[in-house]
């Protein structure tokens, strides 16, 4: 199980673009959440999760998510879930979570 990050910050837009790719659980959740707290330590703007590539998340990478969200929010910012596979989208529709982020593609 393992998951890679790109990320590339958007100055136009004021947005951070970032990419996962392969398993989102608890075995790499915590890897996620490190990277991504350190992108909003270092700017504090919306987020874009590219999740084309993403095959898998569990529960616990939903809570990461939840948790980048909590810390964006305090600034008014949002996190946008971008091209989920089926699957991926298929577990933010059964948690109700499709409405809590702003999902797209």
């Amino acid at each position: 199980m393992s998951i890679e990050m790109h990320s590339t910050l958007d100055t136009t837009n004021e947005f951070w673009m970032v990419s996962l790719e392969g398993e989102l659980d608890v075995s790499t959740a915590d890897e996620l959440k490190k990277y991504l707290h350190k992108l909003v330590d270092e700017k504090n703007i919306d987020m874009r999760l590219n999740l084309e590539k993403l095959e898998y998340i569990d529960s616990t990478g939903l809570g990461v998510m939840i948790g980048i969200l909590k810390k964006l929010k305090i600034e008014n910012k949002e996190v946008y879930i971008e091209k989920p596979r089926s699957n991926v989208r298929k577990i933010f529709n059964i948690t109700g979570l499709d409405k809590i982020f702003k999902l797209e593609g």
